[in-house]
């Protein structure tokens, strides 16, 4: 018996997710709503319509993490990739892309594929047969609450308030330290978990002036009735509403002393947070914001010991609908209580179009790794036959892309690398890599992670065709 995949969402992680898995000899239906009912943002039912931008950002990789990802999928057999390739337009060191073309050579790919086929309609319930769910930011209401319904109202979100992820390298420690308001340890702390930038009351007025004088970006049209939450303010929003709110607020000096001048007491604090198991990012604590991109990095370098910061990701309030997936994926991308189903591209937490499209390449292989290695035993199916699967958790029969790789690391920020209670979409950044071996400059770091990376994905790929033939 032929396996069949169901896939909900004809977006770039859809459509990547479908090519992968039926190359690998499975039968895929894709089920997207686009032809029979609109989203707020699509204006075609064309697969992997880009909506927004038509850069996929830096094609460099021999020194650029996204470009490291492109090539990793270029490897892969990514469909995104070579249509991207095949319809790309001048944009210097950018892969940029004629969006029309582009999309309709990844439908014109997908629709005369023999092993897909497409049902034009909305999904609103979770399946119980094998599926990967790649609905993108603009989930539909019906199969939104499906989920919530599912996973609990604390695992789902509908917006984004992002707040600045720094590079950890980058902050110059002369001026920053680490320690905790008060040095409490608090559940897994250590007294000293906080990087922590003085600012005296100069220094802290013009920064408030800065935020208040700087240009913002406006909520796109399907966004228009986005809120603000109390809990979560635009920094520049409380900066307005007094000019002493920050210092009483997110940028409290309280419960700190700087080592470097112990007996100045600083008029405000801006703490930084880790963000990953790695210790490499560090999130600015309160900093979510709309101000614009060019303006974020010239005001928050201003801030003492983030003058040359580098910005794994900047800050942002917009509408998304995303799930908690390092509290409810697993290392393969199933809903650890209903492993039956996938999740893949935005609906993840990843942010992107490539990082997008690399999830749903990851979820599209995985998923046909399970089905043709248990035909017939697949989860959805009677309980008696599921006892043969592999249990929800257990790895080992799959093949997982290094953590060195573009592909490896972004999976595992996803699926448990992150903090699941300030999970937010993230880039693919260099910031996601397990740290190089031995002492590299920093100059030198990037082409040093790039060049492991190919390695790594090289022999990764191998190891996957080898395993497939036996």
């Amino acid at each position: 018996m032929t396996p069949t995949l169901h896939i909900i969402g004809a977006g770039l992680a859809g459509s990547e997710a479908a090519w992968q898995a039926a190359e690998r000899g499975v039968q895929v239906i894709i089920h997207e709503m686009r032809g029979v009912k609109p989203t707020q943002a699509h204006h075609t039912a064309d697969c992997a319509e880009l909506v927004c931008s038509n850069s996929f950002r830096s094609d460099d990789h021999t020194k650029n993490a996204v470009g490291v990802l492109h090539e990793e999928m270029r490897r892969a057999g990514s469909i995104i990739m070579r249509c991207a390739d095949a319809h790309k337009v001048p944009a210097g060191g950018a892969l940029a892309v004629d969006r029309e073309g582009f999309a309709k050579a990844v439908t014109a790919a997908l629709e005369s594929h023999p092993n897909i086929s497409f049902v034009r309609e909305e999904i609103t319930t979770l399946p119980d047969a094998p599926t990967i769910i790649a609905t993108g930011p603009l989930t539909s209401e019906a199969l939104s609450a499906a989920i919530l319904n599912h996973t609990g109202e604390e695992y789902l979100a509908f917006f984004d308030a992002i707040a600045p992820i720094v590079e950890r390298d980058s902050v110059d420690m002369s001026k920053a330290w680490f320690q905790s308001r008060y040095d409490k340890a608090g559940p897994g702390g250590t007294g000293a978990d906080y990087l922590n930038c003085p600012m005296s009351r100069e220094e802290y007025h013009a920064f408030i002036d800065a935020l208040i004088t700087g240009g913002k970006t406006e909520f796109k049209e399907w966004e228009k009735n986005t809120p603000y939450f109390e809990g979560c303010l635009p920094i520049e929003v409380m900066a307005e509403r007094g000019r002493e709110t920050l210092a009483f607020g997110p940028m409290k000096p309280v419960g700190l002393t700087n080592p470097h001048s112990p007996t100045q007491k600083p008029h405000a604090i801006v703490q930084l947070r880790q963000d990953n198991k790695l210790g490499t990012l560090f999130n600015m604590v309160g900093f979510q914001t709309k101000l614009k991109y060019g303006e974020q990095q010239r005001i928050f370098r201003m801030i003492p010991g983030l003058e040359n910061a580098e910005f794994a990701r900047l800050g942002g309030i917009h509408r998304n609908t995303f799930i908690n997936s390092p509290t409810l994926l697993d290392a393969t991308l199933r809903l650890k209580s209903a492993p039956h189903i996938r999740f893949a591209g935005q609906i993840t937490g990843v942010e992107g179009y490539l990082e997008s499209a690399a999830c749903g390449l990851l979820a599209g292989r995985f998923a046909a790794e399970e089905l043709t290695r248990h035909p017939g035993l697949v989860p959805g199916s009677p309980a008696e036959s599921r006892s043969e699967m592999p249990a929800q958790g257990r790895h080992d029969e799959y093949s997982l892309p290094p953590a060195t790789t573009a592909l490896g690391a972004l999976l595992a920020h996803i699926t448990g690398g992150a903090e699941a209670a300030t999970f937010q979409p993230m880039n693919i950044n260099f910031g996601l890599f397990p740290p190089l071996e031995g002492r590299i400059s920093k100059g030198d770091r990037p082409a040093a992670y790039a060049a492991r990376a190919l390695r790594d994905v090289n022999a990764w790929l191998e190891e996957t065709k080898q395993q497939a033939a036996a």
